[in-house]
């Protein structure tokens, strides 16, 4: 068979039929729904090191596919929503908490955020929700209940670690989000990269949907299957 008719063959049989459902599937996850491996620790103990969390596209809004048009809009990110955006340095996909609304006043002393100058309310935090860590990161870390309007989330600090744990005030634009990891002395966030553009948040994480254990040859966690994120 000739390379002309070996090119038709594949075209007709196998090109031509998988285009569209591939079409469909990537614009889906462009605009609909997706999801987001974890590789790092900033958003420890909410999310671990290897969880594949599932990204709601349509949590603020419809995008027009494989771009940041918006066809329509019915909701913004608000305090505590744990979103995925991109940095505004470099491009790269995060997974962060937004902490700063527009208008609002950001500050953070001694790993304590202020927000328009009134501390989050924080509170102890239960042991079972850190238990994914390995037990030398538990051993390092002070743990907390930290509340952003109405939702309380996990939060943890590392006390021997050289971390920014003085920032601001700043004030958040207009148009724009100040994100921060909920492990906040080894996360790259907001105090670094600047606000992040309304644009450049496309989803909200909801839950995590599968998710291995980097450090014992990623055995399963079956625990974290299919969890809410708080």
């Amino acid at each position: 068979m000739s390379p002309k008719k070996i090119a038709r063959h594949l075209w007709r049989e196998w090109i031509r039929p998988l285009a569209l459902p591939v079409l469909l599937v990537t614009a889906a996850k462009s605009a609909l729904a997706d999801i987001n491996y974890v590789p790092t620790g900033s958003m420890q103990p909410t999310i671990l090191c290897g969880d594949v969390v599932f990204i709601n596209k349509l949590a603020y809004g419809l995008r027009v596919p494989f771009t940041t048009v918006r066809l329509a809009h019915w909701a913004e990110p608000v305090r505590g929503d744990i979103v995925v955006c991109f940095a505004p340095d470099d491009g790269t996909r995060l997974v962060k908490r937004v902490v700063g609304q527009p208008g609002d006043s950001i500050e953070l002393r001694n790993d304590t955020l202020f927000i328009n100058g009134t501390p989050a309310p924080y509170a102890p935090l239960p042991e079972s929700v850190s238990r994914g860590l390995e037990p030398s990161e538990r051993a390092a870390a002070r743990f907390a209940r930290e509340t952003l309007g109405a939702r309380p989330h996990a939060v943890m600090a590392l006390p021997g670690r050289p971390a920014l744990r003085n920032f601001g005030p700043v004030r958040v634009p207009a148009g724009h989000y100040f994100m921060m990891g909920d492990n906040r002395d080894n996360s790259r966030d907001s105090r670094y990269f600047g606000f992040v553009p309304r644009a450049e948040i496309i989803g909200e994480a909801k839950g995590v949907f599968v998710s291995a254990d980097l450090n014992h040859w990623l055995r399963p966690r079956f625990d974290r299957f299919f969890t809410r994120l708080d």
